[in-house]
């Protein structure tokens, strides 16, 4: 396995894969439900789109307040370690799941353990996200921070990408304990690899930054990223119902657009933030993610939707890394992954917003305009890249 001292010529796609493989089964427990449970929460529990919002968005809310915690444990304790804990929670999500619709419960009490089961799944998401890039970089070297940030990501969308079909196939023939089943059982399956990797090095040093201090750090991308990422966070929570709405068909296969076109701009333009720099490849890349929300405001035809994602995910797939190369590229090893969880969270923060506040947009213009909101943002973040990126950096 590869250190931080490991020469460039040298790192290889198969160096990303382990770490890749354990996040993709890890996040299998958020794609899987994520097409079915707006429907869940409609259909079966009667609450409207506010109400969808804020229990997709609560897993992200979890994660805003849990990154710090992940990053600090994996700087002290060990990413591997950080890594597993997070998959074993991620389990325990689809129980709560499955009790949330099986236990003979009013609707505000079964809404309330839903709730619960996706502040559980941030924590976990936090856990096992934030342990792998961590765990990653620290055995690639820094130098190679974008492509493995670019890899982590890989495996989030990938998941995307697969389980939305999965789940609203599962959803179909089964329902929703089908797909609470095959939650607990898909992160448990990454367990035996990671424990059978070599663990990170930990440093010596204990790092000393503070909570403000790894925020402090990464400010600037950071609220790049907050506010490029509610583009996502609106598409995860309203794209479904949007097709419902519309009365179209086939949402699972909108999510997977996007999912394919997100990974394909990653496994053909993985390295660029590494060789070209941050600033330079992430302005074109939101110029593309608001358009793609734009044509999704716009939809006459599901058709146009499916193109709208897929340009979406094209201009998302390289915000991350580019503007995470930029968080990232001038910390100290002992507190690196503190910094990667603040940088992590500002992710988080902008999917958790993009719920309630798109929510509240669609309750008030109607549904597409949730998506016109979240173009607004992504031009916004363009505007932070621009004007601050690069300037008056506290690192």
């Amino acid at each position: 396995m590869m250190t931080t001292t490991t020469a460039a010529a040298t790192i290889k796609t198969a160096h990303f894969l382990p770490y890749t493989t354990i996040a993709f089964l890890g996040f299998l427990s958020v794609g899987i439900p994520l097409p079915v449970l707006p429907i869940e929460i409609h259909a079966k529990l009667g609450y409207g789109a506010a109400a969808i919002g804020v229990a997709i968005g609560a897993q992200s809310l979890a994660t805003v307040f849990t990154r710090q915690l992940a990053g600090h444990l994996s700087d002290t304790i060990g990413a591997k370690k950080v890594s597993m804990l997070g998959l074993v929670v991620a389990a325990l999500v689809g129980v709560v799941y499955a009790l949330s619709m099986r236990l003979p419960l009013p609707a505000p009490a079964a809404f309330a353990l839903m709730l619960a089961a996706r502040l559980l799944l941030g924590l976990a998401e936090s856990f096992y996200i934030t342990g792998c890039l961590a765990w990653s970089i620290s055995m690639v070297g820094v130098a190679h921070s974008g492509r493995a940030m670019a890899w982590n990501g890989m495996a989030m969308y990938a998941a995307i990408a697969f389980g939305a079909p999965l789940g609203t196939f599962l959803y179909a023939g089964w329902g929703f304990l089908a797909v609470a089943g095959v939650t607990v059982v898909l992160p448990l399956m990454a367990l035996p690899m990671a424990m059978a990797m070599v663990p990170a090095p930990i440093s010596a040093r204990r790092g000393s930054r503070s909570v403000l201090g790894g925020f402090i750090a990464i400010w600037i991308p950071g609220l790049g990223m907050a506010l490029a990422s509610s583009g996502f966070g609106t598409i995860a929570a309203f794209l479904a119902l949007r097709y419902a709405e519309s009365h179209w068909a086939h949402a699972g296969w909108a999510l997977t657009g996007f999912g394919v076109a997100y990974l394909a701009m990653r496994l053909f333009f993985a390295g660029l933030p590494d060789k070209l720099g941050g600033k330079r490849v992430v302005i074109p890349c939101l110029i593309v993610e608001a358009a793609g929300l734009v044509l999704i405001w716009q939809s006459v035809h599901p058709l146009m939707a499916l193109g709208g994602a897929m340009l979406t995910g094209l201009g998302y797939s390289l915000v991350f890394p580019s503007l995470g190369v930029e968080a990232v590229r001038h910390l100290a090893p002992d507190n690196r992954a503190m910094a990667l969880g603040a940088y992590l969270a500002c992710f988080d923060i902008g999917l958790a917003a993009a719920g309630p506040i798109m929510g509240t947009v669609a309750g008030s213009y109607g549904l597409p305009s949730a998506f016109l909101a979240a173009a607004c943002a992504a031009l916004l973040s363009l505007a932070v890249v621009v004007t601050l990126l690069g300037k008056n950096r506290a690192v």
